[in-house]
C-alpha cells in the first residue's frame, strides 16, 4: 500500500500493517470526538511513525498514486475535526 504523508513524501507500507493503521485511525476519530488534544497528538505521531518505520520511502522521481493520504505531522485538533470523522481516513 502506498501511503503519502502530506508535506513529507510517500512510503510503500506492507499490507500486514493495515489493521494496526486502521485501529490507530479509529482511535484518532475517538480522540477528535472527545476533543482530547494530547491523545490526538500522541496517536497521530504513532500513526505517522508506524508508516515511517515500517514503510520504504518511494523515490521522489517515481510517480505512484497514493492509496492513502495521511495528514502532516503538525495538524491541529481543529483541522482534524474536518478529517477524522465517521469512519476516519480508512474505511472499515
Amino acid at each position: 500500500m502506498i501511503v503519502r504523508i502530506t508535506n513529507e513524501g510517500q512510503y510503500n507500507l506492507p499490507g500486514s500493517y493495515i489493521d494496526d493503521l486502521n485501529q490507530l485511525d479509529n482511535d484518532l476519530v475517538e480522540a477528535v470526538e472527545e476533543e482530547d488534544e494530547a491523545k490526538f497528538q500522541e496517536l497521530l505521531s504513532r500513526m505517522l511513525g508506524m508508516v515511517r518505520e515500517n514503510g520504504s520511502p518511494v523515490p521522489v522521481d517515481e510517480l505512484v498514486e497514493s492509496d492513502l493520504i495521511l495528514p502532516e505531522p503538525d495538524l491541529t485538533l481543529l483541522e482534524a475535526e474536518e478529517m477524522f470523522v465517521g469512519e476516519g481516513l480508512l474505511p472499515g
